[in-house]
């Protein structure tokens, strides 16, 4: 398998040795909410199995593989876009611990048995498609920032059946849409039990939020301090060790 193609380039995944990411800019980058998400997200010695929603170029599986050995599969529907996610697995050599495969969500139920799933990570679609809406011209950002192929209830309906009793959502999302999203989580027997609020700056509103919810999980949500991206014009020093630059 070819590893790069003309029109691709190949990145470090941030300040992490020894980690590269394949993309292709005409599509879309790896954004800063797909590296906070992986951040956020929990695994524990008893993690087995991994799912990430939608998983673009993977960098949510290629910086999970840095805090756990579960298994870790990405879904992408995209066919291109899939095909570039498997040649950064193979790139970074971790085609034993990460999958790709190319398929619409909602037919996850197909190919996982009910109840298997440890964790679930998902950085999905962020905006409604309205009549004002503003369309991408290119299918491969549209897919990827509007809800035209996938949205909140299909993404709920889906972990709610794979996910073990127990098992952990964690999602990022806009923080204009926490009650419909809490909502919809909540009818699908997903508890919301953290959240953490990303604001652009101090003083600003926040913009993103990060939320854990537990399938059959008890009432009662833990709030994080606040998560704040920049200062003045540089990042955060939170944000720098988050994208592990500066360390000693």
């Amino acid at each position: 398998m070819k590893t790069k193609h003309p029109d691709e380039v190949i990145n470090d995944l941030l300040g992490y040795d020894g980690l590269k990411i394949i993309q292709r800019p005409d599509m879309f980058n790896f954004s800063l909410d797909s590296t906070l998400l992986a951040d956020f997200a929990v695994c524990t010695p008893s993690t087995r199995l991994i799912v990430d929603l939608g998983t673009g170029f993977a960098p949510i599986p290629l910086f999970l593989s840095l805090k756990t050995q579960a298994q870790i599969v990405g879904i992408e529907l995209q066919e291109a876009v899939a095909d570039i996610a498997k040649r950064s697995v193979l790139l970074n050599h971790l085609e034993n611990q990460i999958k790709i495969v190319c398929e619409d969500i909602k037919q996850l139920p197909k190919h996982f048995k009910t109840s298997s799933v440890d964790l679930i990570t998902c950085n999905p679609p962020f905006f409604k498609v309205t009549l004002d809406a503003k369309i991408n011209a290119s299918p491969y950002k549209t897919i990827a920032r509007h809800e035209v192929a996938i949205d909140l209830p299909h993404i709920a309906k889906v972990a709610q059946v794979l996910l073990k009793t127990k098992g952990k959502l964690f999602m990022v999302h806009r923080a204009e849409r926490l009650f419909e999203l809490t909502e919809i989580l909540h009818a699908h027997r997903l508890q919301v039990k953290r959240l953490r609020y990303v604001h652009p700056r101090i003083g600003e509103p926040a913009n993103m939020v990060l939320l854990e919810a537990i399938l059959g999980g008890r009432p009662g949500v833990k709030v994080h301090p606040p998560l704040i991206v920049h200062e003045g014009t540089a990042y955060s020093q939170e944000i720098m060790r988050i994208f592990h630059y500066g360390r000693t």
